[in-house]
């Protein structure tokens, strides 16, 4: 049973006991008369809040079978109970459902979900609504032409109450073309239908849920979570954007392949270490590993991201970046604000046909004396391609580029001539 606060001035109640005497009979003369002189005085201030406490009982003991929306409006039983919050609802939809439908997401909190997935196990409303404004089927309408949807939760109690929505169990059968799905700061595990969402869902968000691993997700309604035991119906058809930012996820999970379609896969601040299971995905073309607590890459990167296009490793603890000399496709590379020292570690990516966008701000070696024209000069004639730290290079720094590597190339050649003079000398 919940309960709430309720906070109303003097006037408001003298406004509800006005329409509640002239359309439902309330006796006139039951609300505590108004004090002009002394009516901030502490002890009649509390005598006045029982008055008007007693008042309210009074008319909802007398009123409770009918109910009109004036007093629950009042009550905000609009707010907190489920028949007069799906009123609100229908009432909203009924007027201004299709602009909202217009919107870029609209925004349901675990209560109103709750409320809708208690209604849909009732045969049929409580109360007959005879005003059709206000009927259920303006929600299920609107619910299933919804194509962007955002379930937004909360650590803290649903507003006056005691009420905790992530307490709350739904259901999401009603939505039938949702492509883009938010859910934050609401366990996925109180969702325990998931209706047709893995069939329409292209875009999918879960953030601030202390999800540990992906599995928890995408098989959310099973009581027994185990990839093991995974079908065709946890398949996500068409989820090619994946972003669980903002958890506890130690490790990539085998249950990324029940989303085998992803291109884009985000995870920034986790908990990961290591890059797993990414070869179950072969669409894969953006990673986003910021925040984690990654220290070093394997070797053999290249073979599970043969095909990447973009990596952000920022905000991590990488000493090297010998890892990535064979990621031939990629563009761009963020390893921002981690701990490389050394600008020899630049050579390793120097000879990447297609990596144009580097980032590599916020390290040791970003303090060094002529910082972007030693990063710039091992890309050689691809120098000017290079946008370095969100800036392209000006003339004065390719100028400085290429004397550097005429000089490079001068002490190789001087070197190459002093090693073949030395083996003519030895040779008989």
């Amino acid at each position: 049973m919940y309960s709430s606060s309720l906070y109303s001035r003097y006037n408001d109640f003298a406004e509800l006991h006005e329409k509640l005497v002239s359309e439902h009979c309330v006796e006139k003369d039951i609300l505590p008369p108004k004090k002009l002189i002394g009516n901030k005085c502490e002890a009649f201030v509390e005598k006045r809040r029982q008055s008007l406490e007693i008042y309210l009982n009074a008319v909802y003991n007398y009123l409770k079978k009918a109910m009109p929306r004036e007093l629950a409006v009042f009550l905000d039983l609009h707010v907190y109970d489920i028949y007069f919050l799906l009123q609100s609802m229908a009432l909203a939809f009924f007027t201004s459902g299709d602009t909202l439908l217009q919107t870029s997401s609209h925004k349901f909190n675990p209560v109103q979900l709750y409320a809708i997935s208690e209604r849909l196990k009732q045969p049929c409303p409580s109360l007959e609504v005879v005003d059709k404004k206000y009927d259920f089927s303006h929600v299920l309408d609107f619910n299933s032409h919804l194509t962007s949807l955002t379930i937004e939760g909360s650590l803290e109690p649903y507003k006056t109450s005691n009420i905790y929505s992530s307490a709350l169990s739904v259901e999401l059968s009603t939505f039938k073309n949702v492509q883009y799905l938010t859910v934050d700061r609401y366990p996925v595990d109180k969702i325990y239908n998931m209706g047709n969402l893995r069939d329409t869902v292209t875009t999918l968000k879960v953030t601030n849920t202390k999800l540990r691993n992906i599995v928890e997700l995408a098989m959310c309604e099973e009581v027994h979570k185990n990839i093991i035991n995974a079908n065709d119906s946890h398949v996500w058809l068409k989820v090619t954007h994946l972003d669980l930012s903002d958890n506890r996820i130690e490790v990539i999970d085998e249950a990324i392949k029940l989303l085998p379609h992803i291109e884009c896969l985000t995870l920034n601040n986790n908990h990961l270490s290591e890059i797993s299971n990414v070869t179950l995905l072969p669409r894969l073309s953006q990673l986003y590993l910021a925040s984690n607590n990654f220290t070093s890459l394997p070797d053999d990167l290249h073979t599970r991201l043969g095909y990447i296009v973009y990596i952000d490793l920022s905000q991590n603890k990488l000493t090297s970046l010998a890892s990535f000399s064979k990621l031939y496709s990629l563009e761009g590379l963020d390893v921002s604000c981690n701990r490389i020292e050394k600008i020899e570690e630049v050579k390793h990516i120097g000879h990447l046909p297609c990596l144009e966008n580097l980032r590599l701000t916020g390290n040791p070696v970003s303090t060094i004396v002529d910082y972007r024209v030693k990063v710039l000069e091992p890309f050689g004639k691809r120098a000017a391609d290079i946008c370095l730290d969100n800036e392209k290079p000006n003339q004065k720094e390719l100028d400085t580029v290429s004397v550097h590597q005429a000089l490079r190339i001068a002490r190789e050649e001087i070197k190459h001539v002093f090693v073949k003079q030395k083996q003519n000398s030895i040779d008989p």
